[in-house]
């Protein structure tokens, strides 16, 4: 649980990393997330999660 919640906090660390340096980029983002259809969002997150799993499981062993 320790090492979910590390995880969890260095998320917010560059996110807000990111939100600080660069507002009018990170509204950009935003924005853009909020025009794109669902479908592509889900097959994004799918993406994501898999490729952080990956990372996760090669950087504990």
């Amino acid at each position: 649980m320790s090492d979910f919640l590390a995880a969890l906090g260095l998320v917010f660390v560059i996110e807000g990393m990111i939100f600080a340096a660069f507002p009018a980029h990170g509204k950009r983002a935003v924005e853009s997330v909020l025009n794109t259809p669902p479908a592509t969002l889900r097959l994004i997150g799918l993406g994501s999660a898999i490729i952080g799993l990956l990372i996760v499981w090669v950087a504990r062993f």
